[in-house]
């Protein structure tokens, strides 16, 4: 993460609970937009699923996904685990479609809403990425991703998934 953005004094800080309400089966409407970083104001939309289950004693937990894409279905997972020394979350993405594990976003909780930041790369240009979460405490949250390249003072949101707990 850029020096100038954010240091871990900055980040939120987190709780070993804080993804509890993400235990269970979800439908998910997904929106994406079809070019990242590109100008681009076409989006897709999409359904998927997802089953979040707690592992390591509850300082972590899975979920698998599959996403119905206009252009097929695949499969992925995001893994969580809370850092108790740290008091921060760390989340990793695995997609089918892809080898290897993306890079780690890392945060916390405030005020209800969770904030992870991380670094990455987009088409080889480096970029910081934000994961957030809002409505956490309903059974309807909603996740955004949003790339910067900036170092953070500007944003583009460009995955929005509303999640819907499934009966």
């Amino acid at each position: 993460m850029p020096a100038n953005l954010l240091t871990a004094r900055d980040l939120p800080h987190g709780a070993p609970h804080d993804f509890d309400f993400l235990v269970g089966r979800w439908t998910i409407r997904h929106r994406r937009l079809q070019r990242r970083l590109a100008d681009c104001e076409t989006w897709d939309a999409f359904d998927g699923t997802c089953e979040n289950r707690p592992i390591l004693s509850g300082l972590g937990n899975v979920d698998d996904n599959v996403l119905e894409l206009p252009t097929g279905r695949y499969e992925a997972i995001g893994i969580r685990q809370f850092d108790a020394a740290a008091r921060r979350w760390s989340i990793w993405w695995m997609d089918a479609r892809f080898p290897g594990i993306e890079p780690p976003v890392t945060g916390g909780f405030e005020d209800g809403v969770g904030l992870f930041y991380g670094d990455d790369v987009l088409d080889g240009r480096p970029i910081l990425c934000r994961f957030a979460w809002f409505r956490a405490d309903t059974d309807t949250p909603r996740w955004e991703q949003a790339f910067s390249l900036d170092g953070g003072t500007t944003w583009e949101t460009n995955w929005i998934m509303h999640f819907e707990r499934a009966a």
